[in-house]
């Protein structure tokens, strides 16, 4: 009798260590997955993870808040030699902060708000190589900043048809297509987010070029400080900057991707001609550069439009596929323009075959490059 309650005794002895040892090791993998997935959350430095379905999922980070003190100091007071220029969100000056840092700082009059640190937040941890970066942000005495990284050479417009437009750099095929090829990725980066940003103000303007002319993406998001726009606003800037806006966004409002797809175009456009969207396309036409290529039932004919300085810097294929691209982005259709993914694999494509050509040609001589209606092949 004694043995068998022995044996029940260690039995249930058994049993219960068992069960102990099944309990701590469930404790101990709910513990461990718990705290990788908190390490896979929060462990990584990188702003921007990519999601389950191959988008961008921003982490917020804190921003840098600047004290109104520091940024008076940086631009000597606000002083008029540190102006810059003057944009939607306000005055903008060149300013050196404490840190060595060259900024560009944005100024307007705006009580503080929390949806203004929020966004700030949010656009300041989007983070890539063709966006201009937004540092921080002050909110002092009534007046609201932003200040971004500062881009040395300007903007593209200004090297194409204003104050630097004899800039060399800027003359050739193959520099513009570069140029083109950035603005393009830092512009595809917006529409990878998850949610997806829309720029909503893509412009020839606001493409910036650094020292060594790698194109940066300007005021992605900016638009989102204002709330509603009137893009009705009679001036020769609101037209400049309407020129840009797909057919959807001046009757509907309707932004989205393809309205950004649909800037690019202009933008391309601007590139190939060198010249405002919003020149007529001749002497003897009342069209702007835009309507003048929707309008244009024969391709072969907008050879004319393209910039006299690029000389003979491109192959008569290149410039085809180059400007195909900028008719398909400018479709009056939004269904009908490519995704800028798709803008990017193309101009990617037509760079590395304009290149290698060139490269080719270069050895033996001039390349050879053809003109006018002769640009392309006839179509039946």
């Amino acid at each position: 009798m004694s043995s068998t309650l022995a044996a029940i005794l260690g039995g249930a002895a058994g049993a219960v260590a068992l069960v102990g040892i099944v309990i701590i090791l469930i404790w101990y993998c709910l513990f461990h997955k718990r705290g990788a997935s908190r390490t896979s959350e929060t462990g990584s430095s990188d702003p921007s993870q990519v999601g389950r379905h191959g988008v961008i999922e921003l982490q917020l980070r804190d921003t840098r808040r600047f004290d109104i003190e520091e940024l008076s100091l940086a631009t000597n007071n606000f002083s008029d030699k540190n102006l810059i220029g003057e944009g939607k969100f306000g005055e903008v000056y060149k300013g050196l902060l404490q840190d060595g840092m060259l900024a560009a700082i944005k100024k307007r009059r705006g009580f503080a708000s929390q949806e203004f640190v929020d966004e700030v937040r949010y656009l300041s941890s989007i983070q890539h190589r063709n966006l201009v970066a937004l540092i921080g942000y002050c909110q002092e005495n009534n007046l609201q900043f932003l200040i971004y990284e500062y881009v040395p050479n300007g903007s593209v417009s200004s090297h194409l048809y204003g104050a630097s437009k004899q800039s060399k750099e800027m003359l050739e095929f193959k520099n513009r297509l570069s140029i083109a090829q950035h603005a393009a990725k830092g512009l595809a980066h917006l529409h990878s987010l998850s949610p997806r940003l829309v720029h909503k103000d893509f412009k020839t303007a606001n493409v910036l070029v650094d020292e060594n002319f790698i194109a940066k993406v300007a005021d992605a998001g900016l638009r989102n400080f204002f709330g509603r726009v009137d893009i009705a606003t009679s001036s020769s800037q609101v037209e400049a900057d309407e020129i840009f806006l797909a057919p959807e966004v001046k009757e509907f409002r309707g932004f989205s991707e393809k309205s950004d797809v649909y800037s690019f175009g202009v933008f391309l456009l601007e590139l190939l001609s060198g010249k405002e969207a919003t020149e007529s396309a001749s002497l003897y036409s009342s069209q702007n550069l835009v309507e003048w290529v929707q309008s244009s039932q024969d391709r072969r004919v907008m050879s004319n439009i393209i910039d006299q300085r690029l000389g003979s810097s491109f192959t008569a294929e290149g410039m085809e596929d180059f400007i195909l691209l900028i008719v398909r982005c400018l479709d009056p259709s939004s269904e009908r323009r490519p995704a800028m993914s798709y803008v990017v694999i193309e101009l990617n494509r037509i760079h590395d075959k304009e290149m290698n050509l060139t490269t080719i040609m270069g050895e033996e001589g001039t390349p050879t490059v053809t003109l006018g209606s002769q640009l392309f092949k006839a179509t039946t």
